[in-house]
């Protein structure tokens, strides 16, 4: 594997493609370790409900918007992934919830 090139080095479009390859590539293990404490949550919640907080939820967002302003990243496009993301995994702690609960 070749070593990352910082965007002003890429001088062709296969230079950007080959890039954001490697990041979308890091991002999905990022988030299939972000998946695993996931489902490791829903493993601890015992009921359906507490998988929807939205006081944590608020803080989480409001983490995202403020970390995204310091990155120089728009903060309504950072907010809205982090929103469908927290909605996944929100239906998806109450299924694993509900299913164990169901299987008693």
């Amino acid at each position: 594997m070749t070593a990352a090139k910082l965007p002003a080095e890429c001088e062709t479009k296969d230079d950007v493609r080959a890039e954001i390859d490697r990041i979308d590539q890091a991002l999905l293990t990022l988030f299939a370790e972000r998946h695993s404490y996931v489902t490791r949550m829903a493993e601890i919640k015992t009921d359906p409900h507490e998988a929807y907080d939205p006081t944590r939820i608020e803080a989480i967002v409001t983490k995202v918007r403020r970390r995204s302003v310091d990155l120089e990243l728009d903060e309504d496009q950072a907010e809205l992934i982090w929103r469908t993301l927290i909605d996944w995994n929100v239906n998806y702690e109450k299924g694993i919830i509900a299913a164990r609960r169901r299987a008693r």
